[in-house]
């Protein structure tokens, strides 16, 4: 039998442990190591952890059925109470003068140590060998052995020293068990695994990285949790890559360790191996600071990020991944925005699983649409289509309205002021828990990450960390990624439709034979348009899209102009090719990443910009301009322009199949229509993070494109200029490079960029 200063930590040991063994070794390092040095352990120690336990009562589920039963026994017999329908167990008295009364016996077990037990008083040799007696533990006068209580039932009076001190080692021990017991309870929210083993690869420069793929859950709704703490709280899936250089042989066979995999196990296995790797990963690596890692954000909306070696080169000159590696940062965070890529991905068919009832008049809609043949500009509202079948279907006509405004509020939360949080949980999964003690948040000191590079509508993700986050990254580099976000949506889609006519213009110039190619497509198109692969409708409308990848990289033109002069199978007929058809199915990428589609202008939508509500605003300036109006050039000796980095509400009338269907039109419209879009951005936080006397948190760079086609180049400028959000942030500006320059020579551009934020190159000069 365990003697009970030893019984008390393994019962409190087991219990904390909630099957999680660095928990419980972190735990009783902290806790009881001193203690028992000291050979005892205070009795506020169990009772404040049993106390802490009682206040979390979501802790106990966590626990073993075994340590449950102890934890429910213990509190019963500590309050007298019967214990699954007994009384606690009492042992008879071995006193021959008390044997009619019965003793409770002391001890958490109720059992008696065993004769030769220290526990009793009595005499007991010294260091010298020899007896003594402690008058305050003899023997009565009649024989009887007393079990010695010690801390538990001392009689003796602490001093007010003692009782302070017992009183303040209470309070820590208290705090920090509660500190544990949440963040136990946070990693199993958090669920935070390497979803495969890691893989190795050789990226030349006598360089060879490490790649983990990690998954974890982050809250739906960051700024609405539950109000009833016992109700689930929703959760989405966030995906994302970490790529490390490998330069030590422990690393090299840390990293083969986590390649053991039970192959044709279950899932629930799988899952287990995956989480286990994820807690070795932590363990392993250390992370105290985020300061060596890099978060990269990807452009979009809607994109995942590169992946590497496939997607991206990790030389140290083929890409700024390779750059940053040579920078000496340790770690590459690529993220996969929330709904992109691997992160709970948002598409038509996951949007039918979540909100079947939004799709049940589809059937019914879309045929009376086909055969009266209605077009998009004679097409009935949301609201009017929805009455049409009040009488006929009135139980689904509610059930999709309600479904409606739920899939509408959902997809809300896919925006940049959720994605930058994501990307704190995701730095936070990564890091050890500060030892400092201190369980007060505010009081802990910052830990941002040590860099981030936003691309595009990254960029706009890095204006959003600079106002959301209180502590951004160290270092901000933003490439072709400057928000308009003191300019209204109508006027940013102006600018930059007049961009995309100037683009046009030059497309036209290196291969003026392909003003007639071009033509003559859109003709054939308007005809007769045609059935693609993925079940689309290539329509002219559809075809002059291709314009999106005028602005691309150097070679897009080129691109373009392969593309036109493979579209027909000879010169003596209309007839399309197949290649051709299959090349315009993939080429554009709104069927495979809806949400470039439903929230690509909401990304404008901003309180500090004006706009409250978007109403296919690229729609409306593009129809103002009538040299987009493509039927009326057909004839005349003016070339027909494709359009831009836009988007038309036809989408969703069958020109490509999964936008299409009425559940995925009324979401589209319902999106376009509200007016309660939350806050991006914040100027006065912005100018806080980056100011240079002293207080600011943060440095940042950013390369602007002279021609970009994506960013309007003055209203990015406008917010670098004296008194604006980003004054501080130094800005390289060139034309030598489109809006893929980060694509097309990362390595040269981070370079430039990390030189300047650092004020080790001096642009502007």
């Amino acid at each position: 039998m365990r003697s009970v200063s030893t019984r008390i930590p393994s019962i409190f040991l087991a219990l904390v442990t909630c099957n999680n063994n660095l928990l419980a070794s972190r735990f009783s390092a902290y806790a009881f190591t001193p203690a028992l040095a000291r050979g005892r352990v205070h009795h506020h120690n169990h009772r404040t952890a049993f106390q802490t336990i009682r206040n979390f009562p979501l802790a106990l589920p966590l626990l073993t059925t075994k340590v449950q039963s102890q934890f429910t026994t213990t509190l019963a017999a500590e309050k007298g109470d019967n214990i699954n329908g007994e009384a606690p167990r009492i042992e008879k008295s071995s006193s021959s003068s008390r044997n009619s009364e019965r003793k409770p016996s002391t001890g958490w077990n109720h059992n008696l140590p065993s004769k030769d037990s220290q526990f009793w008083t009595g005499k007991k040799e010294n260091s010298s060998g020899a007896k003594s007696t402690d008058a305050s533990e003899s023997s009565t006068s009649s024989g009887e052995k007393k079990i010695k209580t010690g801390w538990l039932h001392s009689k003796k009076k602490a001093s007010s020293t003692t009782k302070k001190s017992d009183t303040n080692d209470k309070t820590a021990t208290g705090n920090k068990a509660r500190m544990l017991l949440e963040e136990a309870m946070m990693d199993q929210k958090v669920n935070h695994r390497i979803i495969s083993p890691p893989a190795f690869h050789a990226v030349g420069d006598g360089r060879r990285v490490v790649i983990t793929e990690h998954k974890m859950s982050v809250p739906l709704d960051r700024y609405n949790p539950p109000a009833d703490p016992k109700d689930k709280e929703p959760m989405v899936d966030v995906y994302f890559s970490i790529v490390e250089l490998v330069t030590t042989p422990v690393q090299e066979s840390f990293f083969k360790s986590l390649q053991v995999s039970s192959s044709g196990a279950s899932n629930q296995v799988k899952q287990r191996e995956a989480k286990k790797r994820a807690a070795d990963y932590k363990a392993f690596a250390k992370l105290q600071s985020a300061e060596e890692c890099v978060l990269y954000l990807q452009g979009g909306p809607g994109f995942g990020a590169p992946v590497p070696i496939h997607g991206i080169g990790l030389g140290e000159q083929s890409s700024w991944v390779g750059a940053a590696l040579s920078k000496g940062y340790k770690r590459i965070v690529l993220m996969d925005q929330r709904g992109t890529g691997r992160s709970s991905t948002i598409t038509k068919q996951t949007l039918q699983k979540r909100f079947p009832d939004l799709f049940l008049l589809d059937e019914h809609i879309d045929s009376v649409v086909k055969e009266e043949g209605i077009r998009t500009s004679t097409r009935p509202s949301i609201e009017e289509e929805l009455d049409s079948f009040k009488d006929s279907h009135s139980d689904k006509v509610e059930k999709v309205k309600q479904a409606l405004n739920q899939a509408t509020e959902f997809m809300t939360h896919f925006r940049a002021d959720n994605i930058v949080k994501d990307a704190e949980a995701i730095k936070d999964a990564l890091l050890l828990t500060s030892d400092e003690g201190d369980t007060n948040e505010k009081n802990s000191p910052p830990r941002p990450w040590g860099l981030a590079l936003g691309q595009s509508f990254g960029g706009f993700c890095m204006m959003s960390y600079l106002s959301l986050i209180p502590h951004p990254p160290l270092i901000c580099l933003l490439t072709g990624g400057v928000a308009p976000m003191l300019t209204h949506i109508d006027d940013v889609y102006t600018a930059l439709r007049d961009r995309v006519k100037e683009r046009n213009m030059k497309y036209y110039e290196r291969y003026p034979g392909d003003v007639d190619v071009v033509k003559r497509i859109v003709s054939c198109l308007e005809e007769n348009p045609q059935v693609l692969p993925s079940g689309g409708i290539l329509t002219a409308r559809r075809f002059l899209q291709v314009g999106i990848s005028l602005g691309g990289s150097p070679s897009s033109f080129a691109s373009l102009h392969s593309l036109f002069s493979n579209a027909f199978v000879s010169d003596d007929d209309d007839d399309f090719t197949k290649a051709f058809l299959k090349e315009m199915d993939s080429t554009q990428p709104f069927d495979d990443h809806p949400i470039y589609f439903l929230l690509h202008e909401s990304i404008y939508a901003d309180i500090i910009s004006g706009c409250k509500q978007t109403s296919w605003s690229a729609h409306r300036v593009y129809n103002q301009d009538k040299d987009f109006e493509f039927s009326s050039k057909l004839d005349k000796d003016e070339p027909v322009l494709l359009t831009g980095e836009v988007i038309f509400p036809w989408m969703s009338d069958g020109d490509y199949a999964e936008l299409s269907g009425f559940g995925m039109r009324a979401l589209a419209y319902s999106i376009a229509k509200k007016n309660d879009w939350g806050s991006l951005y914040n100027a006065e936080n912005m100018r806080k993070a980056l100011a240079v006397d002293g207080t600011g948190t943060s440095k940042a760079a950013a390369a602007l494109y002279y021609d970009d086609m994506y960013v309007d180049f003055n209203y990015a400028m406008q917010l670098t200029k004296r008194g604006e959000p980003l004054e501080n942030c130094k800005v390289w500006v060139s034309n030598e490079y489109q809006h893929s320059g980060l694509r097309d020579d990362g390595s040269s551009i981070f370079n430039k960029l990390i030189g300047m934020a650092k004020g080790e190159i001096g642009i502007p000069s």
